[in-house]
């Protein structure tokens, strides 16, 4: 029997590499995406779609409930996945963007999680494998509401690693550096949505540097392909112990390198040189 597993954040991007991946490879593939369009896109393609929006529960009941009645009450993985940033500074931040962000974020897989957890039980065990980032491992400028998420998400995981040892459920994060995907439209999005830049008293930060690093972009290196993150999902589904964390991307491997040996105030004055 195919190997099953549930993977959001399917519309583009990693979500979208490592479904059509997978699936190549032999498992049986449920590709989560928010938009009813893009799952109508994904099932022409040939892969199993649902829809699943971290920020509206009863989607998620229902995306849960239909793949676990279509493999008759199993899950062998899944892979949490779908995310979004709101850039700006901090202080920008509304309350309500906030509280959505860590719906859309953590929330929402938590929710995810458990609803799958009961299942993954009874058949003595299964993969949870929580896609985080380089900004779960340290913080960067601009990008405080993301990293937030991303590193409560690493805790949260590493908490839920340590409560299931003994049921056979393996709890891993994969860590991504830059990523060729649409992270950075998706975030312009956002922020057009939530933030009132010209009432910041940034206003003129904003015009000086922050709007064009957002809408051009500030490319300060090379991108890694989606299929880079699906190697690496790979390696912690077929592992029958997988590592805490997969680091994706030279980046991450160097922040990580950086936040082991650096003390916290020569980490914090080299993050905040960009």
């Amino acid at each position: 029997m195919a190997r099953s597993i549930l993977i959001t954040g399917c519309s583009s991007g990693i979500g979208y590499d490592a479904a059509h991946a997978l699936k190549q490879a032999g498992w049986r593939v449920f590709a989560a995406c928010r938009a009813e369009a893009d799952v109508a896109r994904l099932r022409a393609e040939g892969l199993e779609s649902v829809r699943l929006d971290y920020e509206d529960s009863k989607s998620i009941e229902a995306a849960a409930t239909e793949v676990l009645a279509l493999t008759g009450g199993r899950l062998d993985a899944l892979f949490n996945n779908g995310a979004y940033a709101i850039p700006g500074p901090l202080e920008d931040i509304p309350r309500e963007a906030m509280r959505t962000i860590f719906e859309a974020n953590l929330i929402g897989w938590h929710d995810l999680t458990n609803r799958v957890i009961p299942a993954m039980r009874a058949q003595g065990g299964g993969h949870i494998v929580n896609c985080s980032s380089v900004l779960g491992l340290v913080g960067m400028k601009w990008r405080g509401a993301y990293v937030a998420t991303k590193f409560a998400l690493e805790g949260m995981s590493d908490v839920l690693r340590m409560e299931m040892a003994g049921t056979g459920i393996k709890v891993c994060l994969i860590d991504p550096g830059p990523i060729e995907t649409d992270f950075r439209k998706n975030a312009i999005r956002q922020f057009e949505k939530w933030v009132r830049w010209e009432n910041s008293a940034r206003a003129d930060e904003y015009r000086a540097s922050l709007l064009d690093k957002l809408y051009k972009g500030s490319s300060k290196g090379p991108q890694w392909p989606a299929s880079a993150v699906t190697r690496a999902l790979v390696r912690a589904l077929n592992a029958s112990s997988p590592r805490p964390r997969y680091y994706v991307t030279t980046p991450t491997w160097s922040m990580a390198i950086l936040r082991r040996i650096l003390p916290s105030r020569a980490l914090l004055w080299l993050l905040a040189r960009g």
